[in-house]
C-alpha cells in the first residue's frame, strides 16, 4: 500500500511537470557544439565600413564644427581705459567697467577677446569682478568692444592716479580715490617731494603748490613704500582742480545725449575724456554722433567736465 501510494505521487508530480511546460524541448547533451556556417570560398569578401554618422551628406568642411564663424574683430582705433570689471554677465557677453570720476561704461565682449592676467593669457570663462584692470576697446557699430583685457592681481607700486578727497597740511597726509585700488589710497608728501601742473598753457601758467592738493582735484602720483610700509609720494602731476577751463578736441567715440554726456579721445595725448553738457542749451546736441570731430571748451567742477561750448570742425 505504501509503495503504490509514492508510486502515484511520483506520477502526479511528472504530470504536473509536463503540463506547466508543454512546449519545452530536450537539451542538446552538454559540451555538444552547434555547427558554424563556413564562408563560400567562391563568395569575395567585402570589407566592413564603419557606419555613417548622421546628416553624413555633409562636406567635411561643413562638419568641421556646428557654432557658426565669428567675424573678424571690428577695425578702427583702439582706445585703453583703465578701472575695475564689475557684473559680468556670461550670457549677454558685456560687463562694466568703472573709471574714477566716470559713469560705468557698459563693454561688450566674446571669443575674439583676449584675456591676460598678469602677462598671462587665461581663457576667457575666467573672467570675473577685477579691482584691477586696463581694457583695449573699439568702437563696433555704437557698441564698445573689449579687444583684450589685462588684469593685475596685485596693486603695483610706483604710480596712481585718482581724485583727491582730502588734504592735511599738518600731517602732510593725503588721500584719493585710484585706479589702483577699491579702497582710497593714503600717501605721505615729505617736503622733498615734487609738484607741477601738467595741460592746457593756462593751467600750467599758475604756480603749483600744496593748495593745488584740494578736494576734488585730479592728479597722478608716483610714490615709493618706506621700511614702515607707508606709500611715500616721490612726486605729484596737477592734472585739473576745481574752477579751471580746458579745451579738448578730437573724434567722439560714444554719446548719450539723453543722459547728456560723451567721450571724446583726444589725439595730443590719446586719452579719453568723458564730458557732459546740458543738451536743452546745445542746440547742435541731437547732431552729435559717433565719429564727429570736435572742439570743447569745458569747465571741471571737481567731480566732472562740464560743456560750456560745442562747435564741429
Amino acid at each position: 500500500m505504501r509503495m503504490f501510494v509514492a508510486a502515484a505521487m511520483l506520477g502526479g508530480l511528472a504530470l504536473t511537470a509536463q503540463a506547466t511546460n508543454p512546449q519545452s524541448q530536450p537539451l542538446p547533451p552538454p559540451n555538444q557544439s552547434q555547427p558554424v556556417p563556413q564562408p563560400n570560398p567562391e563568395t569575395p569578401l567585402q570589407e566592413s565600413q564603419p557606419a555613417a554618422p548622421p546628416n553624413s551628406a555633409a562636406s567635411p568642411e561643413d562638419s568641421a564644427g556646428y557654432l557658426p564663424t565669428l567675424p573678424p574683430a571690428p577695425k578702427g582705433k583702439s582706445t585703453i581705459m583703465g578701472g575695475q570689471i564689475r557684473d559680468v554677465d556670461p550670457v549677454r557677453d558685456q560687463f562694466l567697467l568703472h573709471t574714477y570720476g566716470q559713469r560705468p561704461m557698459k563693454i561688450l565682449y566674446d571669443e575674439r577677446t583676449l584675456v591676460f592676467r598678469d602677462g598671462v593669457k587665461i581663457p576667457l570663462r575666467d573672467l570675473g569682478s577685477e579691482d584691477r584692470a586696463s581694457v583695449e576697446t573699439i568702437l563696433d557699430g555704437s557698441n564698445v568692444f573689449a579687444i583684450s583685457i589685462h588684469i593685475l592681481s596685485q596693486a603695483m607700486e610706483g604710480d596712481c592716479a585718482g581724485r583727491v578727497l582730502y588734504f592735511d597740511p599738518s600731517t602732510r597726509v593725503l588721500v584719493i580715490t585710484s585706479d589702483i585700488s577699491p579702497q582710497p589710497v593714503r600717501l605721505e608728501i615729505p617736503a622733498s617731494a615734487s609738484i607741477a601742473r601738467e595741460g592746457e598753457p593756462d593751467f600750467t601758467a599758475v604756480s603749483p603748490g600744496l593748495a593745488d592738493l584740494m578736494p576734488g582735484a585730479l592728479i597722478r602720483a608716483a610714490f615709493e613704500s618706506d621700511s614702515r610700509g607707508s606709500d611715500v609720494a616721490k612726486r605729484i602731476t596737477v592734472l585739473a582742480v576745481p574752477g579751471a577751463g580746458f579745451v579738448f578736441y578730437g573724434d567722439i567715440s560714444f554719446v548719450d545725449v539723453h543722459d547728456g554726456y560723451f567721450i571724446l579721445v583726444d589725439p595730443r595725448d590719446q586719452k579719453s575724456y568723458q564730458i557732459y553738457f546740458d543738451p536743452a542749451r546745445f542746440a547742435t546736441s541731437q547732431n552729435l554722433r559717433v565719429g564727429l570731430n570736435v572742439t570743447v571748451k569745458a569747465v571741471y567742477d571737481g567731480a566732472r567736465y562740464s560743456a560750456s561750448e560745442i562747435s564741429v570742425n
